[in-house]
C-alpha cells in the first residue's frame, strides 16, 4: 500500500528536500505540495492523501488553523506538524487542533519515515514523556474547567485510573507494571477510554486530562 503524502511549507527548498527523501521510498508518494494553510486545505479536499506534513508557521494561514479545519472535515489526512524549535507553542496548539504528532524541521530522515508510517497506521508519534513536557509548559495557559465533563462519568474506576497514568507520561508497559495487569489489558483499557471520551489517540487523551483537571502541571493527579 502506497502512503499518499502532501507537503505543506512556505519554503520551497524545505519541500524539495522532503520530497526527495519520501519519493525514494517504495511505499510513499508525494501527491501534492502547498505553500500555506489555505492551500493545504484545498489539497486536503482535492487529493486523497493519507498524511499531510504541515509547517506550523506560514503566511496567510498557519498550520494550526489549517490542521483544525482539515481534521474537522474528516479522518484523513492525518497531520504531522513541523516546528523549528522543540516545545514550540505551536506544537501544543497543533495537538489540540488534531495533529497526530509533531517533528522538528531538522528531523533525521529515518525518524521522519518512521513517523509517517506510524501516523498512517493510526498511531501518534509524540512520545509520552515528550507529550508530558510539552503540556507541562503550557498547562498554566489552559482554561480551568468549571465542571467535570459528562463523558468522564462513563469511565469505570480502572479506566479513569489508566487515563491519569497515561497522562503522567507512562507507556502501556509501565502502566501494566503499576496496575499489576498485562500490557494487552492496558491497551484494551486505553482503547475504551478513547472511545468513551470521543478522542482520537492518547495524545488527545493527555490534553483532555490536563484541560479538565484530572492531572496538573508536573503530571500529578
Amino acid at each position: 500500500m502506497t502512503i499518499r503524502i502532501v507537503l505543506v511549507d512556505d519554503q520551497e527548498l524545505v519541500r524539495t528536500g522532503f520530497k526527495m527523501v519520501l519519493d525514494a521510498q517504495p511505499d510513499m508518494e508525494v501527491v501534492a505540495e502547498a505553500a500555506d494553510g489555505a492551500e493545504a486545505i484545498a489539497c486536503a479536499s482535492r487529493y486523497q492523501a493519507d498524511v499531510m506534513i504541515m509547517d506550523a508557521r506560514m503566511p496567510r494561514m498557519d498550520g494550526v488553523e489549517a490542521t483544525r479545519q482539515i481534521r474537522l472535515a474528516g479522518d484523513r489526512p492525518r497531520v504531522l506538524m513541523l516546528t523549528t524549535f522543540d516545545l514550540d507553542e505551536y506544537a501544543f496548539a497543533a495537538l489540540k487542533a488534531g495533529a497526530s504528532g509533531f517533528l522538528l524541521k531538522d528531523v533525521p530522515p529515518d525518524e521522519l519515515l518512521f513517523a509517517i508510517r506510524a501516523v498512517h497506521s493510526g498511531d501518534a508519534v509524540v512520545a509520552p514523556s515528550t507529550t508530558r513536557r510539552l503540556i507541562d509548559q503550557f498547562a498554566p495557559m489552559l482554561p480551568t474547567a468549571q465542571q467535570e465533563p459528562a463523558q468522564l462519568a462513563e469511565l469505570t474506576e480502572r479506566e479513569r485510573e489508566v487515563l491519569v497514568l497515561l497522562s503522567q507520561g507512562l507507556s502501556n508497559g509501565e502502566i501494566a507494571e503499576r496496575l499489576f495487569v498485562s500490557e494487552a489489558t492496558v491497551k484494551t483499557h486505553v482503547g475504551r477510554v478513547l472511545a468513551k471520551l470521543g478522542l482520537r489517540d492518547r495524545v488527545q487523551a493527555v490534553v483532555f486530562a490536563y484541560e479538565h483537571g484530572l492531572v496538573r502541571a508536573g503530571g500529578q493527579p
